[in-house]
């Protein structure tokens, strides 16, 4: 799979966003947080992501897009691991939930585990335990 970020796996749908934030769950590893929900996507793509900085922590736009495109840049180079292991469709919301601003390194790091946590987590609720 190539490791792009085309415009068909950007969660741009109010409708969407909406319905993950009600009934949505969440994985945390900081300084990110992930919050996912199944859903029906209207393209063939099984992950629509989207991301978020608060502008509580960071005042100026020019940090919190920068925070923005290092979270798409890690997940661009790190979401195979998730697509080769979810069998369902989802829609994805990251968020930075630190006060200071990171590195690329911390977020890529922080991005890997997030992803591994939230594999985990689905998998738990697909094949429940005997």
């Amino acid at each position: 799979m190539k490791l792009g970020f085309p415009k068909e796996e950007k969660l741009k749908s109010k409708k969407c966003i909406e319905q993950l934030f009600s009934e949505g769950n969440s994985v945390s590893k900081f300084p990110l947080r992930l919050v996912f929900t199944a859903t029906n996507l209207p393209t063939d793509v099984p992950i629509q992501a989207g991301f978020s900085v608060t502008k509580r922590n960071f005042k100026k736009a020019v940090t919190r897009n920068r925070i923005k495109r290092l979270m798409r840049e890690a997940y661009r180079l790190n979401k195979n691991d998730v697509f080769n292991k979810i069998s369902t469709t989802y829609a994805f919301m990251f968020l930075y939930i630190g006060k200071q601003e990171p590195t690329f390194e911390e977020i890529e790091k922080s991005m890997i585990r997030l992803l591994q946590k939230f594999v985990e987590k689905t998998e738990a609720t697909i094949t429940p335990e005997k």
